[in-house]
């Protein structure tokens, strides 16, 4: 290397002499030359430094090694080693067990220089190694777009990310600041990063993968941040943040305080309180000793701002409630968070535990109302579990335990159960009857099993099945893992010998069973050969991955579609259907589906589901959307139907014929009409037109399509003016046809919804912002208890969010507000409505058909900025509105308490409105198209 280097990667190495060639030639293979690494060997025992020495003396003009004398117990001290010798403008950081991307240096290079940045910082990804392999970003939401903070107020979430090695930092910076990192405490990250986020002048974000971190799993030799059950690394971890406090309070930041706090709460403790369980009273001691004090120097406000579960977490550890506390950390990591018994009602609100509730920050603080538990679906509350009895009898495996009934929600009528038995990593699942009854204030179930009836696993492979237990009540599903014990109890004791099944407590308490006929740690006797076989065991784990990974990426089944499945000779008759990419059984596929079955034609029928199969037909074949069934059945299939989008990289081949439903006439710009597609690349618009004209058929429900979708999004396809399937039930409900209506009946009774309340819908579209991201969560119109307070009594409001956002629904409402979010087809809901709350939803033109009221509810801004991200409206919402245009919710509480003032004085524009944007929906469009695409379908079949 001539002259000084652009970037020094300071690679910090003990005691990983198999691993330190990989980390240092992920710097000799960066996409830029001016890269030198400084290899810091921290004093190894092993072959570490004469593995340094080997890279310097093959590459004296990139590689450089330096000895410590002496084991420094940590990264501070090899770290500022490493600074200390670097001769780049810039300085990155790596350890020897890690690796950069290829484009790491060059990318965070450009980015300083372009933007002036004392400090870049990338996207991290952990690497779990396995078995199973898998990969998460290190809060990749911080990394979604490119970002330019002047300092760290401008995003105090930087400090969720405070790693050293995924980052880039001008040398001149780091000298001028005096940064260095802390020698004799653990978590040096923490402090050095953010004293560095406090003392730069620009801080430039990265969307790009810049930084590989390897999780391993070597019992023994866990790292220096994870080895959390040693007391002194929780004291560490507290001497930082109160350093870092120290360096908040010199410079007055008060709100970066709030934001760590608050973050300290979400994050850190957290940590922590996952290794309770299963500890012994004198660390539980110790624990409280340490972190119960430092909770009481947080911010005032940092509970607030925290996330609720986890500021529960902590407030009850400042009550000295453990348990409770380890309660609310299970529940935060879950994405439906389990519920214990303890929760109570009082006064309207529910709180996570009755005690403490004397103390009126504790009132504050353990009030979960808004969490929406009491409300909320029962197949989005996650009971908890436990097993009470596991035995064995011959060849029987027999269990019984309970399930906690928060609030006595779920229904002692119609209960019945199922144990499920999964298989994670080969994605199966084995399902038992289960018998369930209420006993008193709780849920007692048990089951039997022959252990004979597993499949034997493959090879020397472990099977782990995981223990579920779904229930059904009256219609409704809710499932969870099942506990066995205390988490960290390790394998469960007292189990008979034979059989083929050991049960295990798994790290959090949740039973499952190891199949031990392929287990290789039967075979091999003595401690060297079991970690030679273990060894072994991940190597072939980590090979088998990435084999996997090649065989199920999207890219594989791509080009295997293209080239070769397409060859195979199409089925007759056969019709693959899927709505809102698999989403959903619901929406113009659906009633197709339906229409296809009632007319007696003998299609074979195949749907696609995202996630869950859980409300798809039980007569037609399912696949789940992107496995190699899926690409298997578009391939032979006749017809593809659908109403959003199927693969697009997939080439549709002559013999079968695409019906593109559509899911909505549009009044936001669609394709080619919005302004994200027309600033597109021209390689970006052709791979959309080339999607659009896989279409053959394309469902039209007015001459408005036909003057928007049609040209926006580049339709060439034969157009069908026949309406929307869906909207079939609707223009028959108006007309006074009984079937629709039963339907509608049957979901109030569904719903548990008296008749004496009219309904109102509220079913928004999703928004985005004027960048073009999407907003994920949605809140209702109204807050629940205004709307109860001045409505409840003649009026109940279900709000259904679309489907590609989540709700926060607050509590207060006392059942006048209800989540109507698990009704996957909104046709039955529309039918049921009295009532429609909307914004520029495609839903208005749908409801229009029932010439029933409806209220346009478009808060002051919105609008403007959602229809900036998709290049503004088709026409003028405000003049041709079916309904009153609110801008607020006094304003959207009046029109509500005036329903029949609007059905009359709206009349006349509903009926327009209808007739302008519906005119082809007139009640046969299913039978239309299976006429018109199935008339011979019998003969297939």
């Amino acid at each position: 290397m001539r002259g000084a280097p652009d970037v020094s990667v300071v690679v910090i190495a003990y005691n990983d002499a198999g691993r330190l060639p990989r980390a240092v030639g992920s710097v000799l293979g960066q996409s830029m030359d001016g890269v030198e690494a400084i290899v810091v060997d921290d004093a190894s025992t092993d072959a570490t430094g004469r593995v340094a020495d080997a890279l310097a003396a093959a590459h004296p003009d990139r590689v450089r090694a330096v000895h410590l004398p002496v084991n420094s117990g940590g990264c501070g001290r090899p770290r500022n080693t490493g600074m200390d010798l670097a001769r780049g403008s810039h300085v990155m950081f790596l350890d020897s067990d890690d690796v950069l991307d290829r484009h790491a240096c060059l990318n965070m290079l450009l980015a300083s220089e372009e933007t002036g940045a004392d400090l870049v910082s990338g996207l991290c990804v952990r690497s779990f190694t396995g078995p199973p392999v898998w990969e998460k970003g290190w809060y990749a939401r911080l990394y979604r777009a490119r970002a330019v903070h002047d300092s760290l107020p401008d995003c105090p979430d930087l400090l969720y990310d405070t790693l050293a090695t995924n980052k880039c930092y001008r040398r001149d910076f780091l000298i001028e600041n005096g940064l260095r990192f802390v020698e004799e405490l653990h978590y040096e990250d923490l402090l050095f990063t953010t004293e560095a986020y406090l003392a730069a002048g620009r801080i430039t974000v990265l969307p790009h993968r810049v930084y590989t971190w390897y999780v391993y799993e070597e019992p023994g030799r866990p790292s220096i941040s994870s080895r959390r059950r040693e007391v002194r690394n929780l004291a560490d971890r507290l001497e930082i943040h109160r350093r870092i406090d120290r360096a908040l309070g010199a410079r007055g930041a008060d709100a970066i305080k709030l934001a760590k706090d608050a973050k300290f709460v979400n994050h850190d403790l957290q940590l922590y309180l996952g290794e309770l369980p299963g500890r012994d009273e004198e660390y539980r001691r110790r624990f409280l000793e340490l972190a119960g004090p430092y909770l009481a120097e947080l911010h005032p406000g940092a509970l607030t701002a925290a996330r609720r579960l986890p500021a529960i977490s902590a407030y009850l550890v400042g009550r000295g409630d453990l348990d409770g506390a380890v309660a609310a950390m299970r529940a935060a990591r879950e994405k439906v968070p389990e519920l214990h018994a303890g929760l109570v009602r009082r006064d309207g609100r529910v709180y996570w535990t009755g005690r403490h509730l004397d103390d009126g920050r504790g009132r504050e603080i353990l009030d979960i109302t808004e969490l929406g538990v009491h409300v909320r679906p029962l197949e989005r509350v996650r009971p908890a579990i436990t097993l009470t009895g596991l035995h064995r009898e011959g060849r029987y495996v027999r269990l019984a335990g309970r399930v906690a009934d928060p609030l006595g929600r779920v229904p002692a009528a119609g209960l019945s159960g199922t144990l499920e038995l999964r298989d994670r990593r080969r994605d199966r699942t084995l399902r038992i009857p289960a018998e369930a009854a209420r006993r008193g204030d709780r849920i007692e179930w048990r089951a039997a099993f022959d252990d004979r009836s597993l499949p034997r696993p493959p090879g020397l492979g472990t099977v782990r099945w995981d223990v579920r237990l779904a229930l059904r009540a009256n219609g409704e599903r809710l499932s969870g893992r099942v506990a066995a014990g205390p988490a960290g109890a390790g394998p469960a004791p007292a189990w008979p010998a034979g059989g083929r099944l050991e049960p295990h407590v798994t790290a959090w308490g949740n039973l499952s069973f190891v199949d031990l006929r392929g287990r290789m740690a039967r075979t091999v006797a003595g401690g060297r050969a079991w970690r030679g076989a273990r060894r072994l065991k991940r190597e072939g784990a980590r090979v088998r991955a990435s084999a996997r990974r090649a065989l199920t990426a999207r890219t594989t089944k791509t080009a295997v579609f293209n080239r070769l499945l397409t060859r195979l000779p199409v089925r007759r008759g056969t019709v693959v259907f899927e709505s809102h990419l698999g989403a959903q059984y619901s929406d113009n596929p659906k009633y197709i589906y339906e229409e296809l079955r009632r007319s007696g034609r003998g299609a074979r029928a195949i749907w696609s589901y995202a996630k869950t199969s859980e409300g798809f037909p039980a007569d037609a074949t399912l696949v789940r959307r992107g496995s190699w069934a899926y690409y298997h059945a578009l391939a032979r299939a006749e017809f593809w139907v659908d109403n959003q989008g199927f693969p697009r990289e997939l080439r549709k081949r002559k013999k079968t014929t695409y019906i593109q439903t559509w899911h909505g006439s549009a009044y936001k710009r669609m394709g080619f009409d919005k302004a994200e597609l027309k600033n597109a690349s021209l390689r970006q618009q052709e791979r959309f037109r080339r999607m659009v004209e896989r279409f053959d058929c394309f469902l039209v429900r007015s001459a408005h399509d036909e003057r928007t979708l049609v040209p926006g999004l580049g339709v060439t396809a034969e157009l069908l003016p026949a309406g929307y399937p869906r909207n079939d039930p609707l223009v028959r409900a108006r007309r006074g046809d009984p079937e629709p209506v039963r339907a509608a009946e049957a979901l109030r009774r569904e719903l548990g919804l008296d008749g004496d309340r009219a309904v109102i819908l509220y079913a928004p579209t999703f928004r985005s912002r004027p960048d073009g991201t999407r907003i994920r969560r949605a809140v209702p119109p109204i807050d629940p208890g205004r709307f109860a307070a001045r409505l409840g009594d003649s009026q109940v409001l279900l709000v259904r969010q679309h489907y590609r956002t989540r709700l926060d629904l607050p509590g207060g409402g006392d059942g006048a507000v209800r989540d109507a979010g698990h009704i996957a087809d909104v046709t039955p809901l529309l039918l049921l409505a009295d009532a429609l709350i909307t914004d520029h939803s495609s839903v208005m033109f749908d409801y229009a058909l029932l010439d029933r009221p409806i209220v346009l509810y478009v808060p002051d801004g919105e609008d403007a900025a959602d229809l900036a991200a998709h290049g503004g409206g088709y026409f003028d919402l405000a003049a041709h509105a079916p309904g009153p245009v609110v801008r607020d919710e006094e304003a959207l509480l009046t029109a509500l308490a005036g329903l029949d003032r609007i059905r009359r004085e709206y009349a006349w524009r509903r009926r327009a409105f209808a007739a302008r944007y519906g005119e082809y929906d007139q009640g046969a469009a299913a039978e239309a198209v299976v006429e018109r695409f199935f008339g011979k379908a019998a003969r297939h079949g």
